[in-house]
């Protein structure tokens, strides 16, 4: 009778399911799912549950002071932090971002500003693997110092 659905249904485009008004002032860490559309200002960091649909509306007079993790992250207003969007991040004209925006896919609006860097996803793994010594390199440095 009733089907159950392992699977989380995906966002559809600009689904807004928890709204933050332009006269609410939240301070502490956010851990939401589904479309998150905020107004108001937010000091703290925002991070999309694991596993969930989930995307981040930053409105023109709405304001961030931290760190922002989803999936999708759309930025209109005042962002102070890194941003780390795991499918795609959107920086339309009104936008202002103090911080690094860590993406895979990435379309920023004329007008948008961004002091901070743009690093990809997979440049980011690129390093980290580029970092590591090469597996003979760790066996010749273990041998000499028996």
């Amino acid at each position: 009778m009733f089907k159950t659905n392992s699977k989380p249904a995906p966002l559809r485009e600009g689904q807004v399911d928890t709204m933050i008004g332009s006269q609410v002032v939240i301070r502490g860490d956010l851990q939401f799912s589904g479309g998150l559309y905020i107004e108001g200002r937010i000091i703290g960091k925002l991070i999309a549950a694991d596993g969930q649909p989930a995307s981040l509306t930053l409105a023109e007079n709405g304001s961030i002071e931290g760190e922002v993790r989803a999936p999708v992250v759309v930025i209109n207003g005042t962002l102070h932090g890194d941003v780390y969007a795991s499918e795609r991040v959107e920086l339309a004209s009104k936008a202002r971002v103090e911080g690094n925006v860590h993406y895979k896919v990435v379309e920023m609006t004329a007008g948008s500003q961004l002091t901070g860097r743009l690093i990809h996803a997979d440049a980011q793994h690129a390093d980290a693997a580029a970092a590591l010594p090469p597996p003979e390199a760790a066996i010749t440095a273990a041998a000499l110092v028996d």
